[in-house]
């Protein structure tokens, strides 16, 4: 590659633009404090031997930059590209690379940092913005500013073929019908296999607490009142049994099942954007997620047990759907229909929906969160079924708890986290402004404890990479976690009189009178959703401000610092609890200094309890909806959508939601809802993956098996003839298009023939793909005899004969809302003759990303590291790959 095929791929400065003045004449840099330009090298082949870092797109201009003579310094051909887009111009590091056209330049090499090569690019031109990133707006050895390459994609594109439309075409009507009732039954069934999840959970959590309280009461009213022991020792106690909880907690997660970690909800909103997360489905993870949570909830963890429920809501679906379990080497022979990524998607996000009805008893707010936050691909039939699916879910849930309380048919336990209902849900005109002032605070604390939990979480990513460790920092924090609790439960009194109605198991006396008990050692020791509770309805004298101040400032500091940490652990019921806290704070004191008429304290407890949940996650509908089922009033809607949305507009403005935050540290190649604004000058043609990897429509078997063991691809085009010419600019007539799966099957079924014969050796059909899906073997398990090495394969009837494709003249937003909303794996790009140029793949697309903070806002590209840490040059921009 010659020196005048290469151009600088340039960014715009995101921020603002220059004036035309300032185009035509950039100002000088500083040498005090720009980089200065290298040297044109004369070795055109040296930069191909440099690792390839960040590249920066220009996207027009190029065919007068391409004339300009090679030596041409660096700032003359900066300039004439800058006039593309009339702003200001970075440059970053960058390499030619092999399958792509070219069109980079080595500006500067990368240094190892924490496990990533830290680019270091220029600055920008203009003085006013030195401080703007070169092409990433978190620093250079943040992971957040790099995609891994280790994420494969979900393939939801339906693949038609001569084999799956012949086999279509003998399906008679009833086979139809069949599968029509099969998908309701599937349904019907996840609804019922998460609600008896979310009993075993519940039951659990509960059994085991009464245990570990009813140790620590007696303990403590025998050291307290007989002075017979140290007060130290119903805190050993505690202390003891709740690290003894965590320990198992932290130990599922840490030597046993990793991705079982957190909520779940991040990967289960990667695997509905169309992200295959490795293992995040499967029964053991199930079994781990659901130990787990028992025991970090009842281990005293600032965690609750709602968002891991939407986690193990879609690992049922994915087992259920399925009709068998690979873990366990179980067959049912049931409902092989359904074993391929587009319909198995549909039912995870039944059971996302399930999952969120079991939690909350919110079957609607179910449908709308798997709506708001996960599906890419929405229909109306798709919504009738996690209608169902939610429905069935809350009505056995609520059977079985009834039941198992003793009041079979009361049906009064709608889902785990039960708000119970406001007696009075007056509010006035006036108090809106408050609402609204209450989601400023809420966005401004979500804000600020996104940003404390992801610094702790880069920490973590930093130094904690043993297991031991992570298991030792959950100890740290179930030990901090119950001292800073008793401390304050000591030393803060805040004495009440008990009620006949008040739950004795709970109500310690500690330094307080005969007949009086501890209000603050109750918001501590109750389970987190009879705090919400007793903050919602209990009377305004039952907890004083010091005792509200102090418990939503330590439950604040220990969620940020348990979420992330090596246990399942949910965010919904801390944020609720935190906020509700504060809310109620907030309340009681306008209670005392106001002169007109203030609603009770627990409504502005609900109003806090949004706020912050809304502050920290950034929903705004599902949450609404979730909130008025749970507390059974529609009353609060108006209140509640105003200050999630105030929330939600205040805390964007400083970062994402913790959900996103916690997808982009994981370097997910996740696409959002839409492409980047300031992205419509980029085109299919700028991001396109070349030179592409294809296959004639008759192969040779020893040519299939050395492509698919020298390259990682998961997609090839297939074509009439493949170019023998290395610089060809297309690579044949397209025909369609054919994965790696299909080929490893069409091997191990051995469906090649004899060119001299004609006689094909195996055969196959299309349940053989079903009873492979979806581990399918490597192709070094691929077991092939020599002399079979030499037969073909006729492609023809296995690809997909209609892929979707693209012109390169399609913009980059085209193409992301193609992938978006269809749920595609590979986008083939053809010219005019319908010539196969390039192919597209969801990182191609993911490493364009939005970023903004502080009310600026732009386009940064993130670079793709490998396993190990490094830039991976081949898995950016190799075409299939996701």
């Amino acid at each position: 590659m010659s020196d005048t095929e290469k151009e600088p791929l340039l960014l715009v400065n995101p921020a603002t633009d220059l004036t035309p003045e300032e185009t035509e004449n950039p100002p000088e840099p500083d040498p005090q404090t720009e980089n200065v330009d290298p040297p044109v090298s004369t070795q055109p082949d040296k930069a191909q031997t440099l690792p390839r870092t960040s590249r920066q797109l220009s996207f027009s201009f190029q065919e007068r930059a391409r004339t300009l003579p090679s030596r041409q310094t660096s700032d003359e051909k900066t300039r004439i590209l800058d006039q593309s887009f009339g702003g200001t111009t970075c440059y970053g590091t960058s390499a030619p690379d092999a399958h792509h056209r070219g069109n980079y330049n080595v500006e500067n090499l990368g240094t190892i940092q924490s496990g990533f090569k830290k680019r270091i690019g220029k600055r920008c031109r203009n003085p006013k913005h030195r401080h703007m990133s070169l092409s990433t707006h978190h620093g250079p050895d943040d992971p957040r500013s790099y995609l891994s390459s280790n994420y494969e994609s979900l393939n939801y594109d339906t693949v038609e073929n001569d084999l799956t439309l012949q086999s279509e075409t003998k399906r008679e009507y009833k086979r139809f019908s069949s599968t029509s009732f099969n998908r309701w039954l599937v349904c019907f069934l996840i609804g019922v296999f998460t609600a008896c999840t979310a009993v075993v959970v519940d039951i659990g959590i509960e059994r085991l607490s009464e245990v570990k309280l009813d140790l620590v009461r007696k303990y403590m009213l025998k050291c307290l009142n007989k002075d017979v022991c140290s007060v130290l020792m119903p805190w050993l106690v505690w202390a003891g049994l709740n690290i003894a909880f965590c320990v198992v907690a932290s130990i599922l997660i840490a030597f046993i099942e990793p991705v079982a970690a957190g909520s779940g909800i991040p990967e289960i909103k990667c695997y509905l954007n169309g992200v295959k997360i490795p293992r995040v489905v499967r029964i053991k993870t199930l079994l781990c997620k659901v130990t787990g949570i028992i025991a970090a909830v009842s281990g005293g963890l600032a965690c609750g047990k709602e968002g891991p429920m939407i986690h193990s809501g879609a690992v049922v679906a994915a087992g259920v759907s399925q009709g068998r379990s690979t873990t366990f080497a179980c067959d049912c022979k049931v409902f092989k229909e359904f074993r391929c990524d587009h319909v198995k998607r549909d039912f995870i996000a039944c059971g996302a929906a399930a999952g969120v009805a079991a939690a909350f008893g919110a079957p609607i707010g179910g449908v709308l969160f798997a709506l708001e936050e996960g599906a890419s691909f929405w229909n109306q039939s798709l919504t009738w079924r996690i209608f169902f699916s939610s429905l069935v879910s809350s009505f056995f849930l609520n059977t079985i708890l009834s039941t198992y309380k003793g009041s079979p048919g009361d049906l009064s336990n709608p889902g785990l986290a039960n708000f119970g209902l406001f007696e009075i849900s007056n509010y006035e005109w006036y108090e809106l402004i408050i609402f609204i002032i209450m989601g400023v605070v809420g966005g401004l604390l979500g804000a600020l404890f996104n940003y404390i939990n992801i610094q702790l979480s880069l920490f973590r990513q930093r130094h904690m990479k043993y297991r031991i460790l992570k298991v030792f920092e959950v100890v740290v924090v179930a030990f901090t976690t119950t001292a800073v609790g008793f401390c304050a439960m000591y030393f803060v009194e805040d004495c009440t009189y008990a009620q006949v109605k008040d739950t004795e198991l709970y109500n310690l006396q500690m330094q307080c009178d005969s007949g009086q008990y501890n209000s603050l050692a109750t918001l501590f020791l109750q389970s987190p959703e009879s705090t919400v509770k007793d903050l919602l309805h209990s009377p305004i004298d039952k907890f004083s401000w010091k005792s509200l101040l102090t418990f939503s400032i330590i439950y604040y500091c220990m969620s940020v610092w348990t979420y992330g940490l090596a246990v399942a652990s949910g965010l919904f019921m801390p944020s609720l609890l935190t906020g509700a806290a504060y809310g109620r704070l907030i309340g009681v004191l306008l209670h005392y200094i106001s002169s007109v008429t203030i609603s009770e304290p627990g409504i502005y407890a609900l109003i806090g309890a949004a706020s912050f949940l809304g502050g920290v996650t950034r929903m705004t509908i599902s949450l609404t909806v979730i909130i008025m089922e749970a507390t059974r009033n529609i009353t609060f809607g108006l209140p509640i959508m105003m200050t999630l949305v105030t929330a939600r507009f205040v805390g964007n403005y400083f970062n994402e939601g913790l959900y996103d935050e916690h997808i982009n540290l994981k370097q997910v190649p996740m696409l959002p809802w839409d492409p980047p604004v300031k992205s419509f000058r980029l085109t299919a043609g700028n991001i396109k993956s070349t030179p592409v990897k294809c296959f004639k429509a008759i192969e040779s078997v020893e040519t299939v098996v050395r492509m698919l063991k020298r390259t990682t691809h998961n997609g090839f085009p297939v074509v009439t003839q493949v170019p023998t010419d290395p610089d060809a600019k297309h690579f044949g007539q397209f025909m369609g298009l054919i994965t790696r799966e299909q080929l490893i099957l069409l091997l191990i079924k051995r469906v090649y023939f004899n060119e001299s014969t004609m006689n094909v050796y195996g055969d196959i059909a299309v349940d053989d793909f079903r009873d492979m899906y979806p581990r399918y073997p490597d192709i070094e398990e691929v077991d092939i005899p020599q002399e079979h090495m030499k037969m073909k394969i006729d492609l023809r009837q296995f690809i997909n004969l209609s892929p979707y494709t693209c012109n390169e003249s399609v913009s980059f937003a085209r193409l992301f809302n193609l992938f978006r909303s269809m749920g595609l794996r590979h986008l083939v790009i053809v010219n005019e003759n319908n010539k196969a140029v390039g192919i597209v793949t969801r990182k191609d697309l993911a490493k364009f990303r939005k970023w903004r903070k502080q009310g600026s806002s732009g386009v940064q590209q993130l670079g793709i590291v490998s396993e190990d840490g490094n830039l991976d040059d081949e898995t950016e921009c190799c075409q299939g790959h996701s």
